[in-house]
């Protein structure tokens, strides 16, 4: 809970922040990494930092849970912490390095605001600060005791899988011969690389597929630098990593994972390569032999570019009661729909719990026509790959 004092200052001046956050957050990457350069090199995302992407998501988590500390003095807004926490844990984020972040982040407002951040601001935006780094640190101790192993573990590519011109599933177990941590369907594990300039880079991808003895299975889609820099770690792991190989995996981290012990009724709803958790969803859904019904919808390209189509057909054939819904902008087959999703004419059951996954656009013209077709917002869920600006909007 904000005190009193730092509830009025902060108030009052979080028009002024809240203008200025983004100019706040460049400057406080900028000086970030000039003072740590190691970080950008071996921790941060370079794709989502030349993009803008993180800055955009660390602004707008800040002005955020500011708010929601204004508005709703007694809560904290654990979904926005909780998800944090998951990323910074399959990252392996340590408590000493918040410090670091309010160092460079308080002199990057003082840079940016100037003679506007009175001691009183100060102190009133730090307490802001440290209530919401204190409560992630609190989150990401009790992931870390949770977990069976360190943050990295290094695991053999026993199978490589091209699932379309874009799309590798690689398929791994670990060196160790060690348990094999079970997942949440729709978590994601975070890959790290040694890139050639020597960098060691770490991305998240969703785990895509059932559990089978001691090897799990992630799958990739190379970026293409159209309106965001390549892929560094994509184009690597596809160009470069084959079976035998061995990488550096964390333990399965996230916090949007299925919810099927009460027997509703699921829809899970994706486009590209969002696909991964929900095949996640999908298997475990047929493995434990859901009864209710099952809406699978997915848009795509083409079906040549519908990467686990087979794994979406296939799981969904073996459930009492699943159907499948696929759109395509070009090509569409027999059976499926010429476009880009849309449940207008979907008979959506009473009582559905949705997952969505894929790009923003999509999922909140999802969101919208569910919410439109009587659907609760509390029970419609979603997975952003890369930093969640959606959350950080509010």
């Amino acid at each position: 809970m904000l005190s009193e004092q730092s509830s009025h200052v902060v108030r009052a001046t979080l028009p002024a922040v809240g203008s200025a956050i983004e100019e706040i957050a460049e400057r406080f990457y900028t000086r970030l990494f000039d003072a740590h350069p190691d970080l950008l090199r071996d921790l941060f995302n370079r794709g989502n930092q030349a993009a803008g992407t993180q800055k955009q998501a660390l602004a707008g988590s800040i002005a955020v849970f500011a708010t929601h500390l204004l508005d709703n003095p007694d809560q904290r807004p654990d979904l926005m912490l909780n998800r944090i926490a998951h990323k910074h844990a399959s990252l392996g984020i340590l408590p000493e390095q918040y410090p670091i972040v309010h160092e460079h982040l308080f002199a990057a407002i003082v840079d940016v605001l100037g003679d506007a951040v009175t001691p009183e601001v100060a102190a009133a935006w730090s307490e802001v600060y440290w209530l919401m780094a204190n409560a992630l640190i609190a989150i990401e101790k009790r992931l870390y005791e949770e977990s069976e192993h360190k943050v990295w573990r290094d695991w053999e590519v026993v199978e490589r899988v091209q699932e379309t011109k874009d799309v590798v599933t690689f398929r791994v177990r670990p060196v160790d011969d060690g348990p094999v941590p079970e997942f949440g369907a729709g978590q994601y594990l975070s890959v790290q690389v040694e890139l050639p300039d020597g960098a060691r880079q770490i991305r998240q991808y969703s785990l895509s597929g059932a559990p089978a003895d001691s090897v799990r299975q992630f799958s990739v889609k190379r970026v293409h630098g159209a309106t965001t820099p390549d892929g560094e770690v994509s184009n690597h792991l596809h160009a470069g990593v084959r079976e035998g190989e061995v990488l550096q995996l964390s333990e399965p981290r996230g916090d949007l994972v299925l919810d099927h012990a009460d027997g509703r009724p699921v829809l899970l709803a994706s486009a590209g390569i969002g696909v991964t958790p929900m095949i996640a969803m999908l298997a475990r859904l047929a493995t434990v032999n859901h009864e209710a019904p099952v809406i699978v919808v997915h848009g795509d390209r083409s079906p040549a570019d519908h990467a686990l189509r087979d794994d979406h057909e296939g799981y969904t054939e073996k459930l009492p009661d699943g159907t499948v819904h696929f759109w395509y902008e070009q090509g569409a087959e027999d059976g499926a729909y010429t476009g880009r999703v849309d449940l207008t004419a979907l008979e959506i059951p009473q009582g559905v719990r949705a997952y969505l996954c894929g790009p923003l656009p999509f999922m909140r013209a999802v969101r919208e026509q569910l919410i439109g077709k009587g659907v609760a917002p509390a029970d419609i869920f979603y997975e952003v790959f890369g930093p969640d600006l959606w959350l950080a909007k509010g």
